[in-house]
């Protein structure tokens, strides 16, 4: 079998907003790697054995006293390093060179000249993303200028003789020219390696690692029909068959018939064994009186836990308990406990789980970025309407029903929200948008029906185009498709007087309206 960590690059991370990206474009490659806080001491870094280290980017200045960084070690490490941006300037200022603040900072496309052969930038002239307010001023020993911008003349420096590289520029972003080409030529012409991680070899190393863990004994999984649910599911299924059950909470809060596509792809298609929940009025009896978003999402949550603890206790052999758990989740898991960069959440996937279960926990995803698990899903024969499908939040539609949440507010909103996707889907603008929902208003409206007057309630429907969901803006859908929708709402969903859309885009909104 084909060893996909055999070959593999370790990123330290400086706080980049584009660190993640760098991982993701390297593992694009056919390349393992992973990321790490900056500050790992020698020994570790050493223990990992990587055949190349790159040093991210980040918000700091090497020109202040007590900045992030690396361990001086790793230059006697005899691999290739590449820094990027902020890990350009820790290369020269610790190596002997100069960084001092710029007088211009440049921020956006610039134009990039190379200066003379060198293996890592073969392209004469590109345009590249900048994001840096420093700049090196004088090469460390043995170093010399590759490329060169208007701003920056010392934009991109090499040591050759000690595979040695730094750019000031992010060749991760798709904004850079030839940036996927100078990661592969650092990744397989400097460093060496392979192109050991494919979709394939994955499934492959995550099956045989599945069966060495548990051996014989029995996992539960909470499928929930999200994405990363569903990939264990098909996976451990591949892995270990009737030693997986799973058990699926079907709360009432989900999409229209989302409950029926669940059971038909995985029990009745794929042969997997699922215990279907119907908890619709044991959630809404919960939910009954309560407003406050944050508090519908705990009161949502603890009872998932509550029902999800009662079934897994009539499994009597249970030793295991699966998640979807990804490499963000365990990356930014990490930053939080370490306090080294800014906590973006805690990651708990099944929202807290008592200590007494006992059981160990199971995470066959754990070292993948969403698009590979999404890749593994399709070669794994799970629908493509299912792998692509948008984020659909944890407390489901007890979020997108602004205020209290009652059977009649989620029975009107699932079918104003699958004529929405209907009619994405049917137009093209489901691919073309990130994120696409409609939201429940507890407001009414005069509306006329036939010749009778009307009065119901408020619909908004929201859709948005992002890269990062850190930052969003409103889709463009063209007015007679945005027609068409509402017209069939309208019509078709007693209880709808009146559809708005919604163009905030974020910030100054967030995506989901709660």
């Amino acid at each position: 079998m084909t060893d996909i960590h055999s070959d593999k690059i370790l990123i330290l991370d400086f706080g980049s907003q584009y660190t993640q990206l760098i991982g993701r474009r390297v593992r694009e490659l056919g390349v393992y790697c992973e990321i790490w806080a900056y500050d790992n001491d020698i020994e570790t870094i050493r223990s990992f054995k990587p055949k190349g280290i790159i040093l991210s980017g980040g918000p700091s200045t090497v020109t202040e006293q007590h900045t992030p960084r690396p361990a001086a070690e790793i230059f006697d490490m005899g691999i290739p390093i590449l820094g990027i941006c902020y890990g350009l300037q820790c290369i020269a200022a610790m190596l002997g060179g100069d960084v001092s603040s710029s007088d211009k900072r440049e921020y956006g496309h610039a134009e990039v000249n190379v200066c003379g052969s060198n293996p890592l930038i073969v392209e004469t002239s590109q345009n590249v993303w900048m994001s840096h307010g420093d700049k090196v001023t004088a090469l460390p020993p043995g170093f010399a200028v590759i490329a060169e911008s208007a701003n920056a003349p010392l934009c991109a420096i090499a040591d050759e003789s000690r595979n040695f590289y730094g750019v000031q520029f992010h060749p991760e972003v798709t904004h850079s020219e030839f940036g996927e080409q100078i990661l592969s030529r650092f990744a397989h012409k400097i460093c060496g390696c392979g192109k050991n991680w494919s979709a394939s070899n994955i499934i492959q190393d995550c099956i045989e690692s599945a069966r060495a863990q548990v051996g014989t004994d029995h996992v539960i999984l909470g499928l929930s029909g999200g994405v990363d649910s569903s990939v264990v599911a098909a996976l451990l299924h591949e892995a270990i068959g009737e030693q997986l059950t799973c058990i699926f909470v079907d709360n009432g809060l989900l999409r229209k018939n989302e409950g029926d596509q669940v059971m038909e792809t995985f029990a009745e298609n794929m042969g997997v064994k699922v215990i279907r929940v119907d908890a619709e009025q044991r959630f809404l009896d919960e939910l009954a009186g309560e407003s406050d978003p944050e508090a519908k999402r705990k009161i949502i949550g603890r009872v998932f836990v509550e029902i999800f603890e009662e079934e897994s206790k009539k499994i009597d052999d249970a030793k295991w308990l699966a998640q979807g758990t990804i490499y963000p989740d365990v990356i930014e898991s990490a930053a939080s406990k370490t306090g080294k960069a800014q906590v973006i959440k805690s990651h708990h996937n099944v929202g807290g789980l008592p200590e007494g279960m006992e059981l160990k926990l199971l995470e066959p995803l754990r070292e993948l970025f969403k698009d590979e698990v999404r890749r593994i899903g399709l070669e794994l024969g799970l629908p493509a309407k299912m792998i692509h499908r948008h984020p659909f939040p944890g407390p489901g539609l007890g979020v997108r029903i602004l205020g209290e949440v009652k059977k009649q507010y989620a029975d009107v909103l699932r079918e104003a929200d699958a004529i929405f996707m209907d009619e994405l889907y049917a137009s093209g603008w489901y691919e073309k948008t990130s994120q696409a929902f409609a939201v429940f208003l507890p407001v009414k409206s005069v509306g006329v029906v036939g010749d009778n007057r009307s009065y119901d309630y408020v619909v908004a429907l929201r859709a948005v185009e992002t890269i990062d969901f850190m930052t969003a803006t409103w889709a463009h859908i063209p007015y007679d498709i945005l027609a068409r929708i509402s017209n069939r709402i309208i019509n078709e969903v007693r209880g709808i007087s009146r559809v708005t859309y919604d163009i905030s885009g974020k910030p100054p909104a967030t995506i989901e309206w709660e």
